[in-house]
């Protein structure tokens, strides 16, 4: 993928279609490094698929035979000299997976991490009952977003509606102003 965001909105896909009811994702920045996890309380997967997500010929869709959303991931990490890391539990109580990725952001091969709050944007439109943590931090500040909140906020009012959209676009951009 030509750029990490849309990493994050293919893994973050996943989780809802895991169930996910909250789907949390932090980027941590330094000037050498970006740290990436994608955590879920989805139902989670056996040690099995765990093992076998990493796969690109791995997928549990009917659709087409390839899954390429997490193996791409992982490449695009060790590829920067970087790690990847994903675990997964279906316990009744602690179910969901969490997935945990670091680039060199020097490599040569870093790929950018792109237009996160279109990202952001894409999942809350596209699914406005599931609930989003968003966030990123660097050394000026951070950028958050918990759509929690904004439903305490707007009650009734679906997420999804033009109006809130924009809204959290421009809340979005304006903070990331701050910390650049």
């Amino acid at each position: 993928m030509k750029e990490l965001s849309l990493n994050i909105l293919d893994v973050t896909e996943n989780s809802v279609k895991a169930g996910a009811t909250l789907t949390t994702v932090c980027i941590n920045e330094s000037a050498e490094n970006l740290e990436l996890s994608i955590i879920d309380n989805g139902c989670g997967m056996d040690k099995d698929t765990v093992r076998a997500v990493t796969d690109p010929f791995y997928t549990t869709r009917t659709t087409r035979k390839v899954g390429l959303g997490v193996p791409l991931l992982k490449l695009a990490a060790e590829q920067t000299d970087g790690s990847f890391s994903i675990e997964s539990s279906v316990d009744k109580e602690n179910h969901g997976t969490r997935v945990d990725a670091k680039f060199i952001k020097n490599h040569i091969d870093f790929t950018p991490l792109g237009d996160v709050v279109s990202t952001v944007l894409t999942l809350i439109q596209g699914h406005p009952d599931t609930d989003f943590l968003f966030v990123h931090k660097n050394g000026k500040g951070e950028v958050r977003l918990d759509t929690r909140e904004l439903r305490g906020v707007l009650g009734d009012v679906p997420l999804n509606t033009y109006d809130v959209i924009k809204w959290i676009e421009e809340y979005l951009k304006e903070q990331y102003d701050a910390i650049q």
